[in-house]
């Protein structure tokens, strides 16, 4: 199983304060590293540690170490993004989100870490369901 790690969960391990701290630490704790993201995911997750006052580049040492990896060159997923986008357009879709969508499709069986309930909304191949891991189920 493939899990896929949106920023949430990432954000909130590495923020004590943050409300799903413990979820997401024990989510990390039980599930074999590594978890595969996508680039729009690090540096949401860079962006929003900064804007809380903590450091960056503690998500980039998850990368160094393995825990977290990177699999989804989007220069060679570019077509299927945009087809994700346009899909989405009314909700509408953040990049993170449409590549985790991609990267659902290309990884299989998979679940897709998150606190974001568009998740919910969101259909890979068309019409299948992604897979979640949240704390709500």
């Amino acid at each position: 199983m493939h899990l896929l790690l949106d920023t949430g969960p990432w954000v909130a391990l590495l923020c004590r304060d943050d409300a799903h701290h413990s979820w997401a630490r024990e989510q990390f704790a039980s599930h074999p590293a590594p978890f595969l993201t996508c680039e729009a995911v690090v540096a949401e997750t860079c962006f929003l540690l900064a804007r809380h006052g903590f450091d960056p580049a503690r998500a980039l040492a998850f990368i160094e170490r393995g825990v977290v990896k990177v699999a989804l060159p989007l220069g060679e997923h570019i077509g299927p993004v945009r087809a994700l986008f346009e899909r989405y357009e009314n909700g509408p879709a953040s990049l993170a989100d449409a590549c985790l969508i991609r990267l659902s499709e290309l990884f299989d069986p998979c679940r897709v870490i998150t606190l974001d309930r568009d998740f919910l909304v969101y259909r890979r191949h068309g019409r299948k369901v992604v897979p979640t891991l949240s704390p709500w189920n």
